[in-house]
């Protein structure tokens, strides 16, 4: 089972978009967007940002 967590290689700020990517296997740069053209995204990522955990390596 895929867990939503951040990602450790594909990140600019936190990992959060890269992360999400992973999850809904789709490609970052489209999340990015996502959260930038949203109204009240910025929040949301914030909060992800706190309370994801990172994703291992192993």
């Amino acid at each position: 089972m895929n867990k939503l967590t951040k990602s450790s290689t594909d990140k600019i700020l936190f990992g959060v978009c890269g992360g999400m990517a992973d999850f809904f296997n789709l490609p970052s740069l489209i999340v990015r967007l996502l959260f930038v053209f949203v109204p009240g995204s910025i929040a949301i990522y914030l909060i992800f940002a706190l309370f994801l955990p990172k994703k291992s390596l192993y």
